[in-house]
């Protein structure tokens, strides 16, 4: 047989085989079996995967105060500039910058310029004027005058009367006097110097006690209220416990927050105005969890809060609301009683999926929390 005629007879078998499994029909399962087969393989697969492990803990509940921390600055409880009510010389200034002055003591006096005397002659007219007065009603009783010569007399008295009240408020214009207890801090003219009238004077301010004054947010404007105990830190690392004593009720149009201060004592006024400060306010305690930063995750949504599991085995995913940050850890708030709360694997699981839930051991407890906090978190 020659080479020609045994390809052409190997060519009609291939040709009747091929037509022969055509005709089977079994060639269709090559291209549509093999992806449902596939599909079988990862759905067992995953029915058969057990629940993933995670380690929880059953956190105590503490009654912890929330704590705002604001940075803020330090002024006087009262602060007055003193000026001059009218113009004139200087005569006396018994004060100094730095020395503690009452209620009512002379700050400055400005020469009288005769306006002392003016009171004096005011006042011997006004007693001329009572004694007319004093006869002319007599005789006006005993029907020897008119009268109207009584009502004469007495507008005469009242007019003495007022010019003697205008002559002593001229010469008490001339003295300057402290409004209240304080600190005077600045005295701008000297003894002997002219002084217009509202020129500046003398800065009184008062320091016991002194204010902290900050600012906050108002996400937190609702937990902060008058009377609530406050503690201040003063940038040279001393701390002083005070209280609430105003909250304003308006935010700045700027940064949409609330002035706030707080009251310390400051009896030998060694904390001077104007000094930063750091402000922590304690409002009402609430129900809270102390859990470490680790804890904290997100949900599918952007969330922020803890993941946990149900009494079904169950993830959940709860928001927190921040109470309190510390060294140590963070308070929370907003998750349920019911709720273990996963510290470990909780960034590998879902909300609804099955998990086998175990406790966590001392190291995992000792790494997240730290010596200080284990025992509490057992």
């Amino acid at each position: 047989m020659s080479r020609f005629m045994f390809h052409k007879v190997v060519a009609v078998a291939v040709l009747v085989a091929t037509g022969a499994w055509m005709l089977t029909g079994e060639f269709s399962s090559v291209g549509s079996a093999a992806p449902d087969e596939a599909d079988r393989v990862v759905t067992e697969a995953r029915t058969e995967r057990p629940p993933r492990l995670v380690a929880v803990v059953d956190a105590p509940r503490i009654v912890h105060a929330r704590t705002i921390r604001v940075s803020g600055r330090t002024e006087a409880n009262q602060r007055a500039v003193l000026a001059a009510r009218v113009a004139g010389i200087v005569e006396k200034m018994p004060v100094r910058q730095g020395e503690t002055v009452e209620a009512g003591d002379l700050v400055m006096r400005l020469d009288t310029e005769g306006k002392e005397a003016a009171v004096e002659t005011a006042r011997q007219l006004l007693a001329q004027r009572e004694t007319e007065f004093a006869a002319t009603e007599r005789l006006v009783e005993s029907g020897n005058l008119p009268r109207l010569q009584l009502d004469n007399s007495r507008s005469a008295l009242a007019s003495a009367r007022s010019q003697l009240e205008a002559s002593e408020a001229e010469v008490g214009r001339l003295e300057v006097r402290a409004p209240f207890p304080g600190i005077v801090d600045r005295v701008r003219p000297e003894i002997g110097t002219s002084v217009s009238q509202g020129a500046e004077i003398a800065t009184l301010i008062s320091l016991d006690p002194i204010i902290a004054v900050g600012e906050i947010s108002e996400r937190d404007v609702g937990f902060v209220q008058r009377g609530q105990p406050a503690s201040v830190r003063l940038v040279d690392g001393r701390s002083i416990d005070g209280e609430i004593r105003f909250v304003s009720r308006e935010a700045s149009p700027q940064t949409r927050t609330f002035r706030v201060e707080v009251a310390i004592p400051n009896p030998d006024a060694e904390i001077p105005s104007g000094m930063t400060a750091e402000i922590t306010l304690k409002a009402q305690p609430v129900e809270s969890v102390m859990l470490p930063r680790s804890v904290i995750t997100l949900s599918a949504a952007g969330d922020l809060g803890i993941r946990g599991v149900d009494s079904s085995e169950t993830v959940v995913f709860h928001a927190i609301d921040l109470v309190d940050d510390t060294p140590y850890g963070l308070y929370l708030a907003g998750i349920p009683a019911n709720v273990r709360i996963i510290v470990a694997g909780q960034e590998l699981v879902t909300e609804g999926e099955r998990v086998n839930a175990v406790p966590a051991d001392e190291d995992t407890i000792r790494r997240l929390v730290g010596e200080f906090r284990s025992s509490d978190m057992r």
